[in-house]
């Protein structure tokens, strides 16, 4: 039986136009073909299942990917629906003619739960990317003769007797010069993992020429013994056969069974109820390749307004300054999309690890990407809620834990409520903040306590090396502080302070008056010190205060405008030039129960002592509070050899 014919297109240039510019990726024809090939298993399942159809196979439902070095071959096998003559003529050579949409629409009535993948009838020409001849063998489960579809990719195809025995379809991929690499059986596996590890049917990878099976490697291959061998190699040898002695039926082991290279019931498929936390682990371990255990995760399972399933990992951090790259895997229908879609996933999202599976999603014809649509919103909300629902729960009824996974969560949440203002308002009561006796306190906590020393101002650390004087400091007077480390940190206190009309964030160096004392300071020398410094450091603009101190330790300490020095480090963040705008805005700070201090209104100590101990005393205070510059550095160290000296005179 031969036959020729004409497909029904529009323009002889269908087929460029396929292969340039529909799809991103070549290696799109791996999924696309395998979803086809699953497609027809399940439309056959389902057939069954409604009494229109029989499986007189009785055999496993199965998709064979089958890679052939030697003939320049990849085969899809199935053994699902196959095709008749008139369904090829309808399904194949009507370009953009999608059989799964048929299908649904045929027995919409009877269909409870659509499970079918394909939408647009053009995936199966994706095998034009990289084939320079495809060929369908097929064999309808209707019965008739089997059916050999030939095409070039040009405008006609050749439609003659097939070879099939049993039911189900081959698409034969004659892979063309340029495209060699997809018959590498290590690279087309990994191809298939990428797009169809969670799809529904068992999917298998065969090496033609290596015989080389994907298969459950845990499970040693014993081959059979052959005894007749044995006797004959000991005879050679001149070794008695009686000293052999061997149990021909213990030694005889089954061939391992293959494992396909597919999960197809996921872990997020099932409910959260049928699900154990290690099973949650293993999933993590297997998808992301990431042997450190997640802090926690979120099981997504939604049928109403929209068909939603996944789960959403909360990864570890390995130091607070690591910058994150998550990766959430969209599906469809347990094919995979494409990563990290922010019109579905909320951006500050983007930062976890997960995989989604919305079968509703408005993808556009390849598949990979979605199509503007409102209904796209209503998604990235939805999952959006429900982390900040499992962040509300966790801190109610797992409050320790809570506690225990803060510092590694901090910059999710920080940076989710940076993006999301509704997310912000949701969670600020639940924002924790680590404070210097390394407690977690959410802000009331920490306001209710700081009431009567600094209301509704809230001091905190950057960097706890810099600024170790005056954590000393806050502790010896019973204060308190917390830690904002992070790069983030800078943003997220300004988010805080306009959603908190009332709160002010200042970093510990920046204002200590009237809390780090009890009694007030005597003034007295205030005007000549000040006048003092200003003159030996040669700045008139100097501010210069003089503080009871509780620590007699500490002669002098620097604070930094908490506005200017926020102007400053925001400009820097954005490379703006910081050059015209005025010096940092100090204040030096004096501790009049320091003797050092109190020397230096003593009239019996020469001019010159004075000078060095004012440089020396000025820049002490700069080291507890920033680097100096080179050259002053460079003075500092000759006032110090100065001084050192001079107690050997």
């Amino acid at each position: 039986m031969a036959k020729q014919g004409n497909l029904s297109i529009h323009s002889e240039n269908i087929f460029p136009i396929i292969k340039k510019w529909l799809y991103s990726d070549q290696d799109i024809f791996v999924r696309e073909l395998i979803s086809n090939a699953c497609d027809a298993i399940l439309k056959f399942k389902k057939l069954c299942s409604m009494g229109e159809a029989t499986d007189n196979l009785n055999e496993p439902f199965e998709i064979r990917v089958t890679t052939d070095t030697e003939k320049g071959t990849i085969t899809i096998s199935d053994n699902g629906i196959g095709m008749t003559e008139e369904e090829i003529e309808k399904y194949i050579t009507q370009i953009a003619f999608s059989g799964a949409e048929d299908f649904l629409t045929k027995y919409k009535d009877k269909m409870d739960d659509e499970q079918i993948i394909g939408h647009f009838g053009l995936g199966f020409y994706s095998s034009f990317m990289v084939s320079s001849e495809v060929q369908i063998n097929t064999l309808s489960y209707q019965g008739g003769e089997p059916l050999l579809w030939t095409c070039d990719g040009g405008t006609t195809y050749e439609l003659a007797e097939g070879t099939r025995t049993k039911r189900g379809t081959d698409i034969i991929l004659h892979i063309s010069e340029e495209s060699r690499e997809f018959l590498g059986f290590y690279h087309l596996s990994e191809i298939i993992k990428k797009y169809c590890s969670f799809m529904p049917i068992p999917i298998y990878v065969v090496d033609a020429a290596k015989k080389e099976v994907s298969e459950d490697t845990n499970e040693p291959k014993i081959e059979e013994v052959d005894i007749e061998e044995i006797d004959e190699l000991t005879d050679v040898d001149g070794i008695e056969d009686e000293i052999i002695d061997i149990d021909t039926e213990a030694e005889v082991i089954e061939e391992p069974k293959e494992k396909p290279i597919n999960d197809i019931t996921p872990l997020y498929t099932k409910k959260p109820s049928e699900c154990t936390d290690e099973e949650y682990k293993t999933f993590y371990r297997e998808t992301f390749h990431d042997y450190q255990e997640p802090l926690f995760w979120i099981h997504l399972n939604m049928d109403y307004p929209f068909k939603l399933k996944g789960i959403l990992y909360f990864p570890k951090l390995k130091n607070e300054y690591e910058l994150i790259e998550g990766k959430i895997k969209l599906y469809n229908n347990q094919v995979f999309v494409a990563e990290n879609i922010k019109e579905v996933i909320p951006e500050f999202l983007l930062l976890l690890k997960g995989v989604l599976d919305c079968p509703d999603l408005p993808l556009n014809v390849s598949r990979s990407f979605l199509q503007n649509d409102g209904f796209v919103k209503k998604i990235s909300d939805y999952i959006t809620k429900k982390v900040a629902d499992k962040l509300i729960s966790l801190s109610k009824k797992e409050n320790d834990n809570y506690k225990k996974f803060w510092d590694d969560i901090a910059p999710f949440i920080k940076y989710g409520c940076i993006r999301e203002e509704k997310f912000a308002k949701k969670l600020m009561d639940y924002i924790l903040y680590k404070t210097i006796d390394e407690k977690h306190v959410t802000l009331k906590e920490y306001l209710d306590k700081a009431k009567e020393t600094h209301e509704n101002k809230i001091f905190y650390v950057s960097d706890k090396n810099q600024q170790s004087q005056y954590i000393r400091l806050f502790k010896d007077n019973g204060l308190d502080a917390v830690y904002l480390p992070h790069p983030i940190d800078n943003s997220f206190i300004s988010l805080v302070e306009g959603l908190n009309q009332d709160v002010k964030f200042m970093r510990i160096d920046s204002d200590i008056s009237g809390i780090l004392n009890k009694e007030e300071a005597d003034k007295t020398h205030e005007a000549s010190l000040s006048s003092l410094f200003q003159k030996v450091l040669n700045n008139s603009s100097l501010k210069v205060s003089v503080e009871n101190l509780k620590s007699e330790s500490t002669p002098s300490m620097i604070l930094v405008s908490e506005e200017g020095r926020r102007m400053q480090e925001m400009m820097k963040t954005y490379g703006m030039d910081i050059g015209h705008l005025p010096p940092q805005d100090l204040t030096l700070i004096l501790n009049q129960n320091h003797p050092l201090i109190k020397a230096l209104y003593n009239e019996n100590i020469a001019d010159k002592t004075k000078d060095l101990l004012c440089h020396q005393l000025y820049d002490l205070a700069l080291l507890s509070n920033q680097s100096l510059a080179p050259d002053a550095m460079k003075d500092f160290l000759s006032r110090s050899h100065e001084l050192l000296l001079n107690l050997t005179a």
